[in-house]
C-alpha cells in the first residue's frame, strides 16, 4: 500500500495527541520528534523534513492549539494542511496550447518507465476526448520504437515512427508537421534515457526542446529510488526546465519520501502518479488527497471517481431494485465481484475510506484466482440453482464442484459467502427503511 509505513508511524505519532483536553509544549515536542523519525525513515529529503517540522511546531505551540478545546485534533489538521502544502497544495494540470497541438516532452533516465508512462498519459487524454499521438524519438535503446508501437496500439493511439537511423530532432520536427496534418491536438515525445545523468543526454533534450517548444516538459522518475528519485529531478529541472513531475511505481514504494520532497526541492509539481502496470493506472496528483490518506483520514473522493469510471451505472440501478425486492441472485453475486475487481486492489480501495487501519489492510486482496474459481463454480450450476441456491443439497454440490474442477469445500465456501452477503444488503434495505420512517434522508447503495 502506498505510504504504509510512514503512515502507520504518523498516525501512531499523532494519536498520542488526539484525546488529551489540554496540550503542553513538550507533548508537542514529544510528537514531533516521532513525526522527523517517521519522515527521515520514509527517505524525505532533510532540508525539506527540518523545515516542515519547523513550520508544524510554530503553529502547534500558538493560540489556535493551545486555546482549543481539541488541541489534540488541531495538531492533527496542522500536519494535515502543511503536508498537503508541502505536495503543492492543490492538483497541478497540464497546460494545454491556446491553439492545438500541446506538445508533451517526456524526459527522464532509462528504467523509469518513461514508454509505458507515455502511453499511460496517451491514454489518459483520450478519455478527455483528445486526440493524441506518440512520437518515438528514442533511436538508441534496442526495441523501444517498437515498446512504444506495441503500448500505442494497446491504448489505441497512433505512433508516429522514422526508423532509429535519423536524428531524433528531425524526428520530433516531423512529427509536429504530421499531428497538424493528421488533426492531433496533443503531441507526447518519447525521448532516450541513459542509465545516468551525461552531458550527452542534455544537449540532445534542449536540443528537442528548442526545436519544437514544448507546452508541457514533464520528467519520469521511478518513486522507489527514494531520494536518488529528488537529486534526478533537482538536475533535470536546471538544465531542461521541467514543468512537471511523474512519479512511477508509487504502488510499490511504503516510504514515498519522494513524493514528499521532489515538490519542496524542485518547486515543480507532481502532475500525475504510476499506481500500477496497467496502462489505465496512471492518476492526477492531488496533494491534499494524499496528506489526507496518509494521516488516516481516507481519500473518498478518489473512491467516488474510480467508481464512477469502472461501474456501469444501469447494471447498478437494475442492482438497487433487486436488493431492494431480496432478489440478488449468484449472478449478481459475480457481476459484483467483477466490478469490484475492475476497480483495483481491495486493500488500496478499503485504505480511501476514513479511520480503515492500514495494518488491518495486510495481505487483504480479492486474488484473482479466486474471482476465476468463483466464475468456475457458479458456471457450473442451472439457471435454477442459481436464481435459488437454497436448493443445491449433497449431490448437486458434488456435481457443481466436478464441473468446475473444484471441490464440495469449495463450494460450501461461496455459498456460505453468498448468503452472508444478502444477510448484509437485507440489514442495509431494512435500515434504510427505518431512517425514512424517522423523516431521514434514504441512502444509495452501489
Amino acid at each position: 500500500m502506498v505510504f504504509e509505513s510512514l503512515s502507520e508511524k504518523l498516525q501512531n505519532a499523532l494519536g498520542k495527541l488526539r484525546g488529551k483536553g489540554k496540550l503542553s509544549e513538550k507533548d508537542v515536542d514529544t510528537a514531533m520528534r516521532e513525526v522527523r523519525l517517521a519522515l527521515l525513515e520514509a527517505d524525505v529529503n532533510f532540508k525539506v523534513v527540518k523545515d516542515f517540522i519547523k513550520n508544524v511546531k510554530t503553529r502547534a505551540v500558538g493560540s489556535e492549539v493551545m486555546e482549543s478545546l481539541t488541541p489534540g485534533q488541531q495538531v492533527i489538521k496542522i500536519v494535515n494542511e502543511e503536508l498537503t502544502k508541502l505536495m503543492g497544495e492543490k492538483e497541478a494540470k497540464l497546460n494545454f496550447a491556446s491553439t492545438p497541438p500541446t506538445v508533451i516532452l517526456m524526459c527522464g533516465l532509462q528504467g523509469a518507465g518513461k514508454t509505458t508512462t507515455a502511453a499511460k498519459l496517451a491514454n489518459n487524454l483520450k478519455k478527455q476526448n483528445k486526440r493524441p499521438l506518440l512520437v518515438a524519438c528514442d533511436v538508441y535503446r534496442p526495441a523501444a520504437i517498437k515498446q512504444l508501437e506495441v503500448v500505442g496500439e494497446k491504448v489505441g493511439v497512433p505512433v508516429f515512427s522514422m526508423g532509429d537511423k535519423n536524428n531524433p530532432v528531425d524526428i520530433a520536427k516531423a512529427a509536429i508537421q504530421h499531428g497538424k496534418k493528421y488533426n492531433n491536438d496533443c503531441i507526447i515525445i518519447d525521448t532516450a534515457g541513459r542509465l545516468h545523468i551525461d552531458e550527452d543526454l542534455m544537449i540532445e533534450l534542449q536540443n528537442i526542446r528548442d526545436s519544437v517548444n514544448p507546452q508541457e516538459i514533464l520528467l519520469v522518475v521511478d518513486a522507489m529510488t527514494g531520494q536518488d528519485a529528488v537529486n534526478v529531478a533537482e538536475t533535470f529541472n536546471e538544465k531542461l526546465g521541467i514543468t512537471g513531475v511523474i512519479l512511477t511505481k508509487l504502488d510499490g514504494d511504503a516510504r514515498g519520501g519522494a513524493a514528499l520532497s521532489i515538490r519542496a526541492v524542485t518547486q515543480k509539481p507532481v502532475k500525475f502518479v504510476g499506481m500500477g502496470e496497467k496502462l489505465d493506472q496512471l492518476e492526477p496528483f492531488h496533494p491534499d488527497r494524499m496528506a489526507s490518506r496518509i494521516l488516516g483520514m481516507g481519500d473518498v473522493l478518489s473512491l467516488i471517481e474510480k467508481a464512477q469510471a469502472s461501474i456501469d451505472e444501469k447494471k447498478a440501478l437494475e442492482l438497487e431494485k433487486k436488493i431492494r425486492s431480496q432478489q440478488f441472485t449468484l449472478d449478481d453475486f459475480l457481476d459484483q465481484l467483477e466490478q469490484m475487481r475492475n476497480l483495483g486492489p481491495i486493500d488500496e480501495l478499503l485504505g480511501m475510506l476514513p479511520g480503515i487501519n492500514s495494518k488491518a489492510l495486510k495481505g487483504l486482496d480479492v486474488n484473482e484466482k479466486d474471482i476465476v474459481k468463483i466464475q468456475a463454480i457458479i458456471q457450473s450450476m442451472t439457471m435454477e440453482e442459481r436464481e435459488n441456491p437454497s436448493i443445491i443439497n449433497s449431490s448437486r454440490r458434488k456435481r457443481i464442484a466436478q464441473g468446475s474442477g473444484t471441490s464440495v469445500q469449495d463450494v460450501n465456501r461461496l455459498l456460505k459467502q453468498f448468503r452472508e452477503t444478502k444477510k448484509m444488503m437485507k440489514r442495509l434495505t431494512d435500515m434504510e427503511k427505518t431512517m425514512k420512517k424517522r423523516g431521514r434522508f434514504g441512502f444509495p447503495f452501489f
